[in-house]
């Protein structure tokens, strides 16, 4: 049996063994999970290999799963993630209930996901996006958190991106009568006009609805903080990659060939830009650590799809290069603010406080992975970083350089407010009773923000794959030139040295844990929020005195008139508008059967008035 079809038989036989195994021992939901992904993954790295194919023949139908060198990087982020948040999830879910349900979706979009770069036809394509739409969306309202709200937004723009790319399906086996994406990539410049603007159109649409592209992005910022958080590493870092995983196609297969090609490239380049912008403007304006990084991601989505659009062999390797390192920093960060709210029991900014010596492994983790979200060297965020902003200068787009530069240089503000916010601020007694969380929950956040590091020194890890799968996408050539193991060179000839600049971080790192140790020797006094002078006045027992209140006001004002242009009230006005339509067809279906049978009679008596213009 080809080692395809076991794999499938793995993942989606291992989510009802998961599911029912649970029901002899609680323990079991974690370690049956955690053992389905390790065996998936081994099956997947050693029995799977580029070039390897399955066919199966229907009536009409030709069904085909495959593996390509782009396929095989995004595997990367699918499966590692999906491990670290398994290890993570035993004791993060520990005593949660309906954890068969958990599991069991979880294992499905994780299957999915694999189904979906595995499929070289557009029907299992299909059916896997459903799969994984499905199966996120059970979890997005496992918590029960604003199910109405934030499900159902969900729910209802992953139908309308679903319902956008069966069109597109539709239209292609129209026009060639085959439902291979071979069939696609080779014969796309032989449609017809109305085909060739069309379904590009419609697939940007059915992926930029899970990239969370604006102004397609509004379930995200609840989905992503109404989730397990053990969850929501692989559904930021994952999930929404494989938005990214089809813009890359879309780009490369059909709008390079395009003659108003570059139009399009610039509107969702553009689009991008808007995104990595006003995404970062709301994460600066969020008390809730969650929502904080559902808005951080959605920005960084943004810089992912600007490289994506703009389409030149460089700004496609900085944006594939920063889809792994979004996966890692932002899959670090959601499980150090898991940890954070299963030790105190909330993820509010303004409340918890003064953690580093309470949680010193989890603020490790996290400033990494904040390093790594600025593009502070040598951490592998700024090789991504200074990528892009190359790709757009040799490119033209200064314009965009500026967008990128004005979102990245007002990210360190919600950084800093994510570290000072939680691990900087005055230690509390209300927190003394704080600890570390479990070994299984801090090492997975160790191991990712170790390999954050270790990109930002060693690039070439991933860049080779990343190489190879832009030669496999139809990249003339090689572009080992612009990259070695510890050098970063650039279009221009220059090169960046990255292990210097990697000792002198360890150095400051090590300054900094000497002077951790010996400050925690000493005896701790407790500065809380009363401590503070107010001229003469006596504060209130009720009032907050420290400036984590109003986090950045200033800013937040002046940036306030572009927060205000907002689409919700444009989506409301949609669907009050489809609501009065259903209105008056239940008006005028009322289930009185009186009432069909004049409609009836109206209906003959039209046909009779107006028979020879309709019959002829």
């Amino acid at each position: 049996m080809n080692m395809i079809y076991i794999l499938f038989f793995v993942l989606f036989g291992g989510a009802a063994l998961t599911f029912f195994a649970g029901k002899l021992a609680k323990w079991l939901y974690g370690a049956v999970f955690l053992a389905v992904l390790v065996a998936a993954t081994v099956i997947f790295y050693t029995g799977i290999h580029p070039g390897d194919q399955v066919i199966m023949n229907f009536d009409r139908f030709t069904l085909e799963w495959g593996l390509t060198p782009f396929a095989t990087l995004f595997s990367y982020i699918i499966l590692g993630l999906a491990l670290m948040a398994g290890v993570y999830s035993l004791p993060a879910m520990k005593g949660k209930p309906r954890l068969g349900y958990f599991y069991f979706n979880f294992m499905l979009s994780i299957a999915a996901m694999l189904g979906i770069i595995l499929s070289r036809d557009l029907i299992s394509f299909f059916i896997f996006w459903e799969i994984m739409t499905w199966s996120s969306y059970f979890i997005v309202v496992y918590s029960g958190r604003e199910v109405q709200k934030t499900g159902l937004r969900y729910i209802l723009f992953s139908t309308m991106g679903a319902y956008a790319m069966l069109m597109a399906i539709v239209m292609i086996y129209g026009q060639t009568h085959s439902i291979a994406i071979s069939a696609l990539t080779e014969n796309f410049m032989t449609f017809d006009t109305a085909a060739k603007i069309w379904i590009p159109l419609l697939m940007l649409v059915a992926f930029g609805v899970k990239s969370a592209l604006m102004p397609l992005h509004v379930w995200a910022p609840g989905a992503y903080a109404g989730s397990p958080m053990t969850y929501t590493s692989v559904f930021s870092g994952a999930l929404s990659k494989m938005g990214i995983y089809g813009m890359v196609i879309v780009f490369v297969t059909m709008v390079a060939h395009l003659p108003q090609g570059s139009v399009i490239r610039d509107a969702v380049a553009w689009m991008g830009a808007v995104t990595a912008v006003i995404g970062t403007f709301w994460a600066i304006a969020q008390d809730d650590a969650r929502k904080l990084l559902a808005y951080s991601s959605i920005a960084q989505l943004g810089y992912i799809i600007i490289g994506v659009a703009v389409g030149t062999a460089f700004s496609m390797m900085a944006a594939l290069f920063l889809a792994v390192m979004h996966a890692l920093f932002k899959g670090t960060l959601f499980m150090a603010v898991g940890s954070i709210e299963r030790q105190t029991g909330t993820a509010d900014l303004t409340k918890v406080t003064g953690l580093i010596r309470k949680m010193p492994w989890t603020f490790i983790a996290s400033l990494i992975s904040i390093i790594a979200l600025a593009g502070i060297p040598p951490v592998g965020g700024f090789v991504g970083k200074w990528m892009l902003y190359e790709s757009l200068i040799t490119s033209d787009h200064y314009l965009l350089v500026v967008m990128v530069f004005l979102a990245s240089t007002a990210g360190f503000l919600y950084c800093y407010k994510f570290l000072f916010g939680f691990f900087l601020g005055q230690e509390e007694k209300e927190w003394e009773h704080v600890k570390e969380a479990p070994v299984l929950m801090v090492l997975p956040m160790l191991l990712m923000a170790g390999f954050s590091v270790l990109l930002g020194v060693f690039p070439g890890i991933i860049l080779q794959p990343i190489d190879a799968a832009m030669q496999s996408m139809g990249f003339g050539g090689t572009y080992g030139n612009l990259w070695n193991m510890s050098v970063l060179f650039n279009e221009w000839g220059d090169k960046v040295m990255l292990q210097p600049l990697f000792y002198a971080v360890i150095i400051v790192f090590v300054v900094f844990l000497i002077f951790l140790v010996l400050k925690g020797m000493k005896g701790t006094r407790y500065v809380t929020t009363k401590d503070i002078s107010t001229s003469g006045e006596i504060p209130l027992e009720h009032e907050n005195l420290t400036f984590k209140e109003n986090f950045f006001q200033p800013f937040l004002r002046a940036v306030g008139p572009v927060m205000k242009k907002q689409i919700m009230p444009y989506y409301r006005q949609i669907g009050e508008s489809i609501e009065a339509l259903f209105d008056l067809s239940r008006r005028l279906y009322t289930g009185n059967g009186q009432t069909y049978a004049i409609y009836v009679m109206i209906f003959l008596v039209i046909l009779l008035l107006f028979k020879d213009g309709i019959f002829g």
